[in-house]
């Protein structure tokens, strides 16, 4: 139960990843990639349905954490304790954002929020990537189990070159399902910036897949050890020659499937590079927190998956009906909307 755990808070953050992804990419690109009021409606409305649903995934993998393994919640959240606050700052930012700007027809009240969503959209993808990195790359954990860094530590050449992949993906997978949703010139942009944005995370994830196996000489012979691991980058490398196939033509559907895909197989690559530990120490590897150390008892473990299922059951049900009642391409009426 403690390896199953494991792979249902992967999963779960990948969720995360997915569907907040690309309304976090939305609104890092709508400022430049939208041009006037009604085409940032446009943006706007295209995830206004599904945005705040799509958080909670994040929310309840947080939850779940501290069901599943409570040491890792408690060294995690005193480490990224600063950080944390940031995090749930600018997820605030974001929904004040998007329900403020359309309370007046003022162009600069309205231009200062969409700014607002904009740097608030920006800075949590980075942030977000920072964390992987971190997780990647390793924390002081001591013998006591805790984090014994400073907020500084998490700022290191590593994690910033992750946290800007992570901006990359999140603007190339919004840029894709911003296409989805529109029409016109805002759907020809959008692809363009798809196209650009692609060769962006080409050449990051090349120099992140460096720099992960120059700082961890263990990492090929982990995967060695676990053939079966070697499906996530096959499929990030899959997905990625497909989206090069769907830059052309009309294949907007197709260039958001690859990107999703991509998220997909870049973050079960990453969850495979630190299994079985969760977070791994800096200081000496026995003092490393797994799946083993770290979690709950197994009566807790059961007790807690039954909710998961039936709590997700529940998100998925519901995360399911949204996207289908609101699919399609969005336009904009001068009554409804943000």
């Amino acid at each position: 139960m403690n390896v199953v755990w494991f792979w249902v808070l992967a999963a779960m953050l990948t969720a995360y990843a997915v569907l907040d992804g690309f309304d976090l990419g939305v609104g890092a690109l709508h400022v430049w990639i939208a041009r006037g009021d009604g085409e940032r409606r446009v943006a706007l409305n295209s995830i206004g349905p599904v945005w705040n649903g799509n958080e909670v995934w994040l929310i309840a993998a947080g939850g779940m954490l501290v069901a599943s393994f409570p040491r890792v919640y408690a060294a995690g959240f005193s480490g990224f304790y600063l950080a944390l606050m940031v995090v749930l700052w600018l997820l605030i930012l974001r929904g004040v954002s998007i329900e403020f700007r359309g309370q007046f027809a003022n162009p600069l009240w309205r231009a200062f929020w969409d700014g607002c969503f904009t740097v608030g959209s920006l800075l949590l993808a980075l942030l977000l990537g920072v964390a992987l990195g971190n997780v990647l790359r390793g924390l002081p954990i001591d013998e006591r189990g805790q984090f014994s860094g400073s907020f500084g530590l998490l700022l290191n050449p590593y994690s910033l070159l992750t946290g800007i992949l992570a901006v990359a993906v999140l603007a190339w997978h919004g840029a894709n399902y911003l296409a989805t949703k529109s029409e016109g010139a805002l759907y020809a942009r959008a692809r363009r910036w798809s196209a650009v944005l692609l060769w962006a995370v080409i050449a990051l994830v090349a120099a992140s897949t460096a720099a992960t196996f120059a700082l961890r000489a263990d990492l090929r012979p982990h995967f060695d050890r676990r053939p079966c691991f070697y499906a996530f980058p096959a499929l990030a490398l899959a997905s990625l020659a497909a989206g090069v196939w769907a830059r052309r033509g009309d294949r907007a559907r197709a260039a958001f499937r690859a990107s999703t895909s991509a998220i997909v197989g870049l973050l079960g690559a990453a969850a495979a590079s630190v299994f079985p530990a969760l977070l791994r120490s800096t200081i000496a590897p026995e003092y490393s927190l797994t799946v083993d150390n770290a979690a709950s008892t197994p009566h807790a473990l059961l007790s807690a998956f039954l909710a998961n299922v039936v709590g997700m059951i529940a998100v998925v049900v519901y995360s399911v009906y949204v996207h289908r009642t609101f699919r399609g391409t969005v336009r904009i009426d001068d009554e409804h909307g943000y």
